[in-house]
């Protein structure tokens, strides 16, 4: 930081001994885009490389140290709430005062330090995945995020302060199996890939450095997806580590799992609580959470529909991808019903079975197109008609019902 200080005041005052050129695209306006140079002084390189530094240190002091911190607070907060429930009237209104406010103000510290982790993870993957483009982000897209984040992390913090509080042995495997399934799933994609291990992170590293450094790596990938979204998706097999595709369906999917596996937190909190928390309506507390992490899909949609600096690079809507993708789940459920499967057999049976009642060939007025199957999805390429001479009628008529009925017989 002292560095950073030192070399923005001395900006400006001493010539500077090399200067690079960067080409950036501009955001393309009516189909257009234009690329514009730009010349970077050696002290301003020198502050990107702080400020990307800074961006990076932030989201790791988010996640591995606040994010921790804000449960343990708001843990420790419930359970001094209760120890002040059994004391008398007066002796409880001044114990909570004091330590209230404390954990209280804390508490926002911690947040506040969470979802400012968070929102530089998103700027950071916006501009790693659009580094050709001159990305310009506005108020509206830092207030979008803002409130998204907050909403997500508020919730999940507060379901596993909640769970557990009233099943204090089940909470450490629920919160290791999440844990494992983001720290391998990069490696699992990396194996399936038959990709060649990473050798271009360091040269200085050696295999066992570049393989701890990997580990630290999905190690912070996998304590932010423990607490919300992580924007930026490791790839290992990608030069860069960082998957710069759009990843709506996986975004989609995971929405959707930690929609439900809140809500089954949030049940078996309602079921196996205690008197602790009666002086708590749970119904509608419950009813709270599930719609605050409701809200934060919503800012996060209107983040990605009308807020994204890069919107116009996009293929498609943010709502468009969620609801094919919702619609995608809905057609496999309902393929693999039980009550359809046996109609579409019955059906496929029943089509199969479909014979000519006699053996004689058509003739002309029967062999028409009402008669052939309506299947327009077979290959052209592969349907040849061979047209085999008539020895029988040589005429017009009964080699153009031979070429229909070789025709029929080949679709």
């Amino acid at each position: 930081c002292l560095e950073a200080f030192c070399i923005y005041g001395s900006v400006g005052q001493v010539e500077e001994p090399y200067v690079s050129i960067t080409r950036k695209k501009q955001m393309p306006h009516e189909g257009q885009s234009e690329e514009v140079e730009r010349q970077v002084g050696q002290a301003e390189g020198k502050l990107f490389t702080h400020r990307a530094a800074f961006s990076r240190t932030s989201v790791i002091q988010a996640f591995l140290g606040s994010a921790p911190q804000l449960t343990l607070q708001l843990y420790i907060c419930v359970l001094q709430r209760g120890v002040s429930i059994g004391r008398g009237e007066e002796e409880e209104d001044v114990c909570w005062k004091y330590v209230g406010e404390d954990y209280a103000t804390l508490m926002v510290i911690s947040l506040l330090s969470i979802v400012y982790g968070a929102l530089r993870c998103n700027i950071l993957a916006i501009k790693i995945k659009y580094d050709d483009y001159e990305v310009d982000i506005r108020p509206m897209a830092y207030l979008c995020i803002f409130l998204w984040r907050s909403f997500e992390i508020a919730t999940r913090v507060a379901v596993l302060v909640l769970f557990s509080s009233v099943l204090q042995l089940w909470v450490l495997p629920m919160v290791f199996l999440n844990f494992l399934v983001f720290f391998f799933y990069p490696w699992i994609l990396f194996w399936q890939s038959h990709s060649p291990f990473p050798e271009n992170i360091e040269k200085t590293l050696t295999r066992v450095g570049t393989t701890i450094v990997l580990c630290l790596l999905t190690f912070l990938y996998a304590g932010i997806n423990m607490f919300c979204w992580s924007a930026v998706q490791v790839k290992l097999n990608d030069p860069d580590l960082i998957n710069k595709s759009q990843n709506r369906y996986r975004m989609a999917v995971y929405y959707m799992v930690r929609f439900v596996e809140n809500a089954l937190l949030l049940l078996l909190w309602y079921i196996y609580k205690t008197d602790f928390y009666e002086f708590i309506f749970a119904p509608l507390l419950v009813l709270q959470l599930l719609l605050a992490y409701v809200i934060a899909i919503f800012f996060m949609l209107i983040f990605y529909q009308f807020c994204h600096p890069c919107r116009r690079l996009f293929s498609s809507s943010m709502t468009q991808g969620l609801w094919d993708c919702s619609s995608f789940l809905h057609v496999l459920c309902t393929s693999a019903s039980p009550q359809n499967t046996p109609m579409g057999r019955a059906a496929t049976e029943q089509s199969s079975r479909q014979e000519p009642s006699n053996n004689q060939v058509p003739d002309t007025a029967s062999d028409s197109t009402d008669d052939v199957p309506n299947d327009t999805t077979y290959d052209v390429i592969n349907d040849t008609i061979y047209d085999t001479p008539n020895v029988e009628n040589s005429s017009i008529g009964g080699v153009n019902r031979d070429v229909r009925h070789s025709a029929s017989c080949n679709v």
